[in-house]
C-alpha cells in the first residue's frame, strides 16, 4: 500500500518515519522513486530528527534535493517551531516542563555553535520571550551579566531560564556553567529578578541544573 493510500485508511499515525517523509518530498529524483529516497535520505542522516535539523544550504547540496524540496523541509521545522512556540507563550511554564523541554530542543537543533539564550517570564511564569543574547566559538559563549540583567529589565521580567547549547552533545555542565550562573544569579538578585533554572541542550536530551541541585 503506497502511503498516501496507508495515510487515507489509517491516519498519520500508522506510517512509518520514511512513509511520512516520502508524502512531504512528494517525488523521488532520477533513478530513485520517492520511497526509496525518503530511505535514502533518513540512513545518510541518521534519522527525521537530523535531516529536518540540517542547514538549508547543507540540504541543498544532497543528492535528490533542490531547493523546492530542501525550502519544504525547512518550512517544516519553522512551523513546529512555532506551534511549540504559541503553545509555551499561553501556558504557565512552571506546569508544563515537557513543552519547555521540547521548545527548547528545537530551538537549539541542528547548532554548530554554542548559544546562551534566556526565556524572561511575568509574574505568572508565562513566556515574554525568547532572547539569544550571546553566540560563542564551537566550545563555548562569553556570557556578560550586565547585558543579562539590562534585557530583563528592559522586558520587565519577573524571572529568568537560562538555556544553552553544547554542541558536543553532552548536556553535563562544565565549571564555567557552574560559574556564570552564579554570577547571573546573584546579579538578577540585586533587582529582584528570581532564576528559577539553567538548562543545557544537548544531543537528543536537555539537563536542568535546577534539577541537580546546582542552582
Amino acid at each position: 500500500m503506497l502511503p498516501r493510500e496507508k495515510m487515507l485508511a489509517h491516519g498519520p499515525a500508522a506510517l512509518t518515519e520514511s512513509e511520512l517523509l516520502a508524502l512531504l518530498l512528494g517525488t523521488g529524483c532520477q533513478g530513485m522513486s520517492v520511497t526509496a529516497l525518503a530511505s535514502h535520505l533518513l540512513e545518510q542522516f541518521g534519522g527525521l530528527e537530523k535531516l529536518l535539523t540540517t542547514g538549508h544550504k547543507r540540504l541543498m547540496t544532497v543528492k535528490g534535493l533542490g531547493p523546492a524540496k530542501a525550502t519544504q523541509l525547512g518550512a517544516i521545522l519553522e512551523l513546529c517551531r512555532r506551534v511549540l512556540d504559541a503553545k509555551l507563550t499561553k501556558s504557565d511554564i512552571i506546569s508544563s516542563p515537557e513543552v519547555t523541554r521540547e521548545y527548547l530542543q528545537l530551538h537549539f537543533q541542528g547548532l554548530e555553535r554554542e548559544q546562551f539564550a534566556c526565556l524572561f517570564l511575568d509574574t505568572r511564569h508565562r513566556v515574554i520571550s525568547l532572547e539569544t543574547l550571546f553566540m560563542g566559538t564551537l566550545s563555548a559563549a562569553t556570557v556578560y551579566p550586565r547585558e543579562v540583567v539590562k534585557q530583563a529589565l528592559a522586558l520587565n521580567a519577573a524571572s529568568v531560564i537560562f538555556c544553552h547549547n553544547h554542541p558536543s552533545g553532552d548536556p553535563q555542565p562544565s565549571q564555567a556553567d557552574i560559574h556564570i550562573t552564579v554570577k547571573l544569579k546573584e546579579a538578577l538578585q540585586l533587582v529582584d529578578i528570581r532564576v528559577l533554572d539553567h538548562m543545557i541542550i544537548g544531543r537528543g536530551s536537555i539537563l536542568s541544573m535546577a534539577e541537580h541541585g546546582l542552582v
